[in-house]
């Protein structure tokens, strides 16, 4: 069985379309299809049943998806290995984290890595979408919910402070009158920050909702409303203030992982070590989940 092929089709399996799993593995629709019927016809077995809704497993699909689920888990243990034991600072690493995180923090550190050792890449993608260590989605993610996965190493980044911020020049008066909120998503209403902000100002009105933190900054500098932001972000904001007077709402601790395979990675452990020296110098131990 060809491995591309086996790669092919559990793209496919996991996004239910061509197109979607060809996004993924960065392959054309026509070449995804080629490849899907390539596997078919070698087996013997129709894999996915076509519906208007997308591809679904047959049974003799989902008989193969559970050889093709370990073969995946033992190429990518061996491709991580491999990498493990790559003495030299070359190569690629994709790293993962929120937006506005990847933006105001970590960027500014990536290029500054990459000035002193050009012959590394580093591809950083700002998604809310947890991207899988064990699969190779990411190298090192950073993110604000510790990691519960086996043969993760995690480390406490660093904590970031949040605070309370208005439109640049705005007179504001915390007696909760006439009082405007920006606030979470309902997707994301039960984050501290935005159950501190319910509990600082029960009678205020909502006037704006998002999940995406720039978004919300804007807004709030656009006179919508008071927003509780992280203060890397909302300090950098020309057209923001933080509200003075007002009860600090909660931080957030940021963590980040990487799988144990790629420890021994000198170009993954060279960016961890400069992330670890700029943003907590006091460098806690790595704890490894199993």
């Amino acid at each position: 069985m060809n491995w591309d092929d086996v790669q092919v089709f559990l793209a496919i399996a996991r996004h239910g379309t061509l197109g979607a799993a060809g996004r993924a593995l960065k392959r054309s629709q026509p070449t995804m299809g080629r490849r899907l019927k390539a596997l078919e016809l070698s087996l013997g077995h129709t894999l996915f049943q076509r519906t208007s809704e997308g591809f679904v497993l047959t049974d003799e699909g989902a008989a193969v998806r559970s050889h093709a689920d370990g073969m995946e888990a033992q190429a990518l243990s061996f491709s991580r290995q491999l990498d493990g034991a790559d003495q030299q600072l070359e190569g690629s690493l994709r790293l993962s984290t929120s937006d506005w995180f990847g933006l105001h923090v970590l960027a500014p550190l990536c290029a500054a890595f990459t000035n002193h050792h050009p012959r590394v890449t580093i591809e950083l993608l700002t998604d809310a979408r947890l991207f899988s260590l064990a699969r190779r989605e990411a190298d090192l993610v950073a993110r604000i919910v510790p990691f519960d996965e086996p043969d993760v190493i995690q480390r406490r980044l660093m904590h970031v402070p949040y605070a309370l911020y208005t439109q640049r020049g705005a007179d504001v008066h915390q007696d909760g009158a006439n009082v405007r909120l920006i606030t979470m998503d309902l997707g994301f209403s039960e984050m501290p920050d935005a159950a501190w902000l319910r509990e600082a100002f029960p009678s205020a009105r909502i006037t704006f909702r998002s999940n995406n933190r720039h978004v919300q900054a804007v807004a709030c500098a656009s006179g919508a409303g008071l927003a509780v932001l992280p203060c890397p972000l909302g300090d950098s904001h020309p057209g923001l203030q933080r509200l003075e007077g007002a009860k600090a709402p909660p931080g957030r601790d940021v963590w980040l992982g990487y799988h144990r395979d790629l420890r021994r990675l000198p170009r993954l452990r060279a960016l961890v070590d400069l992330f670890m020296e700029r943003l907590n110098p006091s460098r806690p131990d790595e704890t490894e989940n199993h």
